[in-house]
């Protein structure tokens, strides 16, 4: 028998004075909660209560005992109560997931406004060592993910947070030395920074859309950046992330290539668990980075004359 139930059933009895009146109260029968007071007596090998036909009244034993339970049931209200006001109050522990090429790019930047925005919540970011199971986050201890693929999993939740627009681009150095890229299929002539994880380029929308997997790769890396600042100095074509590179695109320390056949955006997806257990913390903070998102300027296209 659940001991807690038992204290509960001779709490009440003791508090209104009689079975039946705690029976009321607790949505229950007399009977059981007659035979959980006697349970109780049984277990502690003291009487309890004294019976009547219509009421009862409580022995030293009984008094000192229900005071003692009374405090037990009160204590465990007020911890749950302090648990469930934590899961609903903007303060506490976050922790995020995200694989390294995206944290390292403007993520890390909405990331880390939410974190000046929000200091009571004490926020972890970790980027890598993600497991091709979608749920497996949330056994690791984590509360958010990131993808960039669309999830179909009854496990967990997926909210679109963004997209991600990428460019195809070179510098004018690179340009000058090795020619124009004109088409697709130039990209055969070229030398190519590609990222580990995108070996194969989509380029174009609909029926202009082109796969070309990329056979002249002179720089690989797993970090956007890192292919950026390779671009920048000159080493090749490469397809990164926009918005990043936008003082680039600015400046003219990169240009724009094909922009008749942009490339694809991508989506950001974050990933949490069911909705009954998503806490305050989660849900603020993927309204805020769906926010920041959503003000961020495009990068500018570059010129192409």
């Amino acid at each position: 028998m659940d001991r807690l139930l038992i204290m509960k059933s001779f709490v009440t009895a003791a508090k209104v004075g009689s079975f039946s009146g705690a029976a009321k109260e607790l949505g229950t029968s007399g009977s059981l909660i007659s035979r959980h007071v006697a349970d109780l007596e049984k277990q502690l090998g003291v009487q309890l209560v004294t019976r009547t036909a219509r009421s009862i009244s409580l022995t030293e034993s009984g008094s000192r005992y229900a005071e003692f339970a009374r405090r037990i049931l009160d204590d465990i209200d007020a911890e749950d109560a302090g648990i469930s006001a934590l899961h609903d109050r903007p303060e506490g522990p976050l922790s995020v997931i995200c694989p390294k090429w995206i944290g390292t790019l403007d993520l890390g930047d909405a990331v880390a406004a939410f974190a000046a925005a929000h200091p009571r919540i004490h926020l972890r970011l970790e980027l890598g060592g993600m497991s091709d199971r979608t749920y497996d986050f949330l056994e690791n201890g984590f509360d958010v993910a990131f993808h960039t693929r669309d999830l179909r999993d009854s496990n967990v939740r997926l909210k679109k947070i963004a997209t991600l627009p990428f460019v195809l681009c070179a510098s004018e150095s690179y340009l000058r030395r090795s020619g124009p890229l004109d088409a697709p299929g130039d990209l055969n002539d070229h030398e190519c920074l590609v990222h580990l994880n995108d070996p194969v380029w989509r380029i174009g929308h609909g029926y202009r859309s082109t796969l070309h997997k990329i056979r002249n790769t002179v720089f690989q890396s797993n970090s956007y950046l890192a292919i950026q600042k390779a671009a920048v100095h000159g080493r090749g074509v490469a397809l990164i992330p926009q918005r990043p590179a936008a003082a680039d695109l600015e400046s003219g320390a990169l240009r724009e290539l094909l922009p008749d056949l942009p490339v694809p955006e991508r989506p950001l997806y974050a990933v949490y668990g069911p909705s009954q257990n998503a806490s305050t913390r989660v849900k603020l903070f993927l309204d805020f980075l769906t926010k920041w998102f959503a003000e961020q300027q495009p990068a500018p296209r570059a010129s192409t004359g």
